[in-house]
């Protein structure tokens, strides 16, 4: 902060200027060294006036490490240790990257699974056939609309918070359900694109270079419409007598009667019911029906 100075410790005005430090990252087995001359070091520096905070950093994670499929530590002598340059060689450097977000959470250790590593290359295999259900068309696919929106949430939420795993999983969950829609418009697309980007950025700015955009490095991060990140529908399941055998699709403001209504009209439900005596309807909204018969 103040190196060519002299004179003194350091300039408090230097050291005013320079403030702290924002974001301080480290392994949980050096945490015990580090508070030592992060934490103490500084603080006896401030008790004789040295330096002008108690505090130089404002905040400090411990990452977990990368263990063997063993369980444990990696190290040569165990035979255990993964060199990262040849899963980059067999499945790519996002593939790499997806699964290190993927395997856990960020601050516990978590063992190397190459099953694991390969669904997520499946994964990114996946974005890149999405590709061919683009058509020539602008704006957001209404039916995407909820599943977006809460995907831009989950995704904008969990990278600031270092939830990094579970930002991976709300994208395999918009992924999955832009596979089962006929068709995608370049925005939804494109909208996919850009929330992956972090975590895989190669594939993504390859294939939105494709679409003819200009580079994702470059796009506004995406914003949330957070009255259309709740479901307006619901599919719930339809029991008689405790056993599942229909599904039907609700509103989430509908009243009872027309659910119980709707349940009652499923061809596979009628089969069941037919000729009996029913002796209550159970409605637990949001949830589950369920019809008792004798």
């Amino acid at each position: 902060m103040d190196p060519h100075n002299t004179k003194e410790f350091a300039s408090m005005d230097a050291m005013k200027y320079w403030n702290r430090v924002d974001w301080y990252n480290g392994g949980m087995e050096h945490t015990a060294r580090h508070l030592l001359y992060a934490r103490f070091w500084v603080q006896f520096l401030y008790n004789i006036g040295l330096v002008p905070h108690k505090e130089m950093i404002w905040t400090r994670v411990s990452h977990g490490m990368v263990l063997g499929s063993n369980n444990e530590k990696m190290s040569k002598s165990k035979g255990n240790v993964i060199n990262p340059d040849d899963i980059v060689s067999e499945y790519g450097a996002d593939t790499l990257r997806l699964y290190e977000m993927f395997m856990g959470d960020y601050q516990q250790d978590a063992p190397w699974n190459t099953d694991s590593l390969r669904g997520c290359k499946r994964f990114i295999d996946k974005i890149i056939r999405l590709k061919d259900k683009v058509v020539d068309k602008e704006g957001y696919t209404k039916e995407l609309e909820v599943v977006q929106n809460k995907t831009i949430k989950k995704v904008t939420n969990d990278l600031t918070s270092m939830a990094y795993n579970t930002a991976v999983s709300a994208l395999m969950i918009l992924a999955n359900s832009y596979e089962d829609s006929k068709e995608l418009t370049k925005d939804d697309y494109r909208l996919l694109l850009i929330l992956l980007n972090p975590i895989a950025p190669h594939i993504t700015e390859e294939l939105n270079e494709s679409l003819g955009y200009q580079p994702l490095c470059y796009a506004e991060w995406p914003k949330y419409d957070d009255s259309k990140t709740v479901e307006k529908e619901k599919e719930i399941a339809v029991q008689v007598n405790g056993k599942v055998r229909a599904t039907i699709n609700i509103s989430i403001d509908e009243d009872e009667e027309s659910i119980k209504e709707k349940a009652m009209q499923e061809e596979n439900v009628v089969r069941y019911i037919d000729g009996k005596e029913i002796v209550k309807v159970i409605v637990i909204k949001g949830k589950i029906i369920n019809i008792v018969v004798k």
